[in-house]
């Protein structure tokens, strides 16, 4: 499995940050060995929201040569989701297996028509903005089919667990859990059957 991570302008890096310290633990487990990421954005560097600069790895790579593309938000995804060239971007993962988001990571997945028809989560304070794109469902994660969506910043750990779950097992995310000395129950997942 090959993830890409998509950074922008005005992210939240913890949103970004809490999954990827999660997910990064894939490959110590014989199920999931073998997954690859790429940090990657329209632009060498990113700055986030606090003004926090770092380098992506590639620079508008083809989306759908990943399997998942993880999206995180951030008061960047208010104006983005308008920017036609990373709009048109996203749109590139249409096919791809996973299409995941933290918190107002969805709006960007909502203006690449990646929601219609679908039921998303975002933080609870842009609820608003997201049902312009899909059917709101108020809980901290929601899985429909291949969209996975999570609620605000510090959510991002919590799904980062449930994808542990998902592609290696409940004992490794339990390990996990130790590992990072996360003393709290995950959230029951919202799946939505088709």
């Amino acid at each position: 499995m090959k993830i890409a991570f998509v950074l922008f302008d005005g992210v939240t890096f913890l949103d970004f940050v809490g999954f990827y310290d999660v997910i990064y633990n894939l490959n110590q487990f014989e199920a999931s060995k073998g997954i690859s990421w790429d940090i990657c954005g329209l632009t060498e560097e990113i700055t986030d929201e606090l003004g926090m600069t770092v380098k992506v790895q590639r620079v508008r790579p083809p989306l759908a040569d990943y399997d998942m593309v993880f999206v995180p938000g951030g008061m960047g995804t208010r104006k983005l989701r308008y920017d036609e060239t990373f709009v048109n971007w996203l749109r590139e993962a249409q096919d791809v297996k996973y299409k995941v988001s933290v918190c107002t990571g969805s709006l960007l997945w909502g203006a690449a028509g990646v929601l219609h028809g679908k039921k998303a989560t975002t933080h609870p304070r842009a609820y608003d903005l997201l049902s312009e794109y899909c059917e709101v469902v108020q809980e901290r994660i929601v899985r429909d089919g291949n969209v996975i969506t999570a609620g605000g910043v510090a959510t991002s750990i919590d799904l980062g667990l449930y994808m542990i779950e998902l592609f290696a097992g409940t004992n490794a995310m339990h390990e996990v859990k130790q590992q990072i000395d996360y003393p709290y129950t995950p959230p029951k997942v919202v799946e939505i059957l088709r």
